[in-house]
């Protein structure tokens, strides 16, 4: 899939275009006037139109030639990339889009920048919880903000009806915005204003457009946005990749991080039993042998495979007491637990089918287990994804060549190990889409 970015200043484009470097896309961006480049294999292109602070009838003229140019090189997504201040022609651009891709188009505008300090909320842009109008940009020399309120600032400029939908119905997910997306669209408007103060709630405004069929929707943002619905876009276009994420801690930020995880995923984990485990009896291959057989079907069906000794309403072992019923140290039941975690693990790359394109593990024992279960000789270290989470891959063994992500289990808040996942899959699909 090809993303075509039109953005009007060039510093706006780089910075989408590396959004979407992250998000498995080639990214390339074309100067002002510039010529689309015909080698290079990309599948991300920006166009400066450097247009801010033209005329109407100029930026529109601008608009149009780019969008001709990103047209002809094939991009199956086009994008409008605005100044995160809500700086230039906003509205002309925008109708210039919707004008030239037609009738079923619809421009979902999201002015946040999250990551930046920018959020809109009762479609007001705040910029650190300043109004812009209220900041450096209100004096601005070439183009002063003298209003806040993106809904307001896009009518003024547009031919077309504009709609707003409030932080409220964003809280509510993405089955909220999908319906109220649906409304608003049925009733006409094809410019909508969507609010958003975090990165989360721009992916659900994504995967509600996602799921909307029949519409062409442009986005409109200064680059959060269109990162998000291209990563998703594309991600329908890929064939599905394999990944296996192990979780043997059982505190409860682990617990956290997991249902996170697992909503965001629609994941069907498999719940690997710890009492069984912590034993030295028939009771452990026999369960390891139960979980490895769930695991193997689930696979069919789920990218992210989840194998971990934590399930719902999980109490922690008395290892103690267990211990002396079966004549061993508590140190002994521990290494039990985490080798019969790594040894589904291990059992489930060795016995499928499929390729696993990719692991992630939460526990330093239980990174180690893998290792030593494994056969891995080292891992090779290429990039940090968090603090105290590493990105590499596992040398020798079993998981030879496989990408792995390791974090301590006591890491991070409760998006980390989703964070750590999402780093993972987008190292994958990097320059497949």
């Amino acid at each position: 899939m090809k993303i075509g970015v039109i953005a009007d200043d060039l510093t706006g484009a780089n910075a989408t275009g590396v959004r979407l470097l992250k998000n498995g896309f080639t990214s390339a961006t074309v100067v002002f006037d510039g010529e689309v480049p015909t080698k290079g294999g990309f599948t991300a292109l920006g166009i400066d139109t450097d247009s801010r602070y033209c005329v109407a009838t100029e930026a529109e003229t601008r608009v149009l030639k780019a969008y001709e140019q990103l047209s002809t090189w094939g991009a199956s997504v086009i994008t409008k990339r605005i100044d995160s201040t809500v700086r230039g022609n906003l509205g002309v651009e925008t109708d210039a889009l919707l004008t030239a891709v037609g009738k079923n188009s619809v421009a979902i505008v999201v002015a946040s920048f999250p990551d930046s300090g920018r959020v809109v909320s009762g479609g007001y842009l705040l910029v650190d919880g300043v109004p812009v109008e209220a900041t450096d940009v209100g004096k601005d020399p070439m183009n002063p903000i003298t209003k806040s309120h993106v809904p307001t600032l896009m009518e003024e400029q547009s031919n077309y009806s504009v709609s707003h939908i409030g932080l409220g119905k964003v809280l509510k997910g993405k089955e909220a915005i999908q319906l109220e997306l649906m409304r608003q669209i049925e009733a006409g408007h094809r410019i909508i204003v969507v609010d958003a103060v975090t990165n989360e709630e721009i992916d659900h405004i994504s995967e509600a457009m996602i799921s909307i069929e029949g519409t062409h929707f442009i986005p409109v943002d200064p680059g959060p946005l269109t990162a998000s619905y291209g990563r998703m876009k594309a991600h329908q276009n890929v064939q599905t990749n394999k990944f296996i994420v192990t979780v043997g801690s059982i505190t409860p930020l682990t617990g956290r991080q997991l249902n996170y995880l697992i909503d965001k995923k629609a994941a069907q984990p498999v719940y690997v039993n710890t009492e069984a485990l912590a034993s030295i009896t028939s009771a452990w291959e026999a369960e390891i042998d139960r979980a490895t057989n769930e695991a193997l079907i689930k696979l069919e069906t789920q990218e992210m495979l989840i194998i971990t000794t934590y399930s719902p309403g999980t109490e922690k072992l008395d290892l103690s007491e267990i211990a002396s019923r079966e004549g061993v140290t508590e140190e002994k039941l521990a290494k039990r637990i985490t080798e019969g975690l790594a040894r589904v693990t291990n059992n489930v790359v060795l016995q499928t089918e499929h390729t696993i394109d990719g692991t992630f593990s939460s526990g330093g024992d239980v990174t180690a287990a893998l290792c030593a279960v494994s056969n891995a000789e080292a891992i090779g270290l290429q990039d940090e994804v968090l603090p105290r989470a590493a990105y590499g891959q596992f040398i020798g063994g079993t998981f030879d060549g496989i990408p792995v992500i390791t974090k301590g289990g006591t890491v991070g808040d409760k998006y980390s190990i989703y964070k750590c996942v999402r780093f993972l899959t987008n190292k994958t699909e990097e320059g497949s889409v």
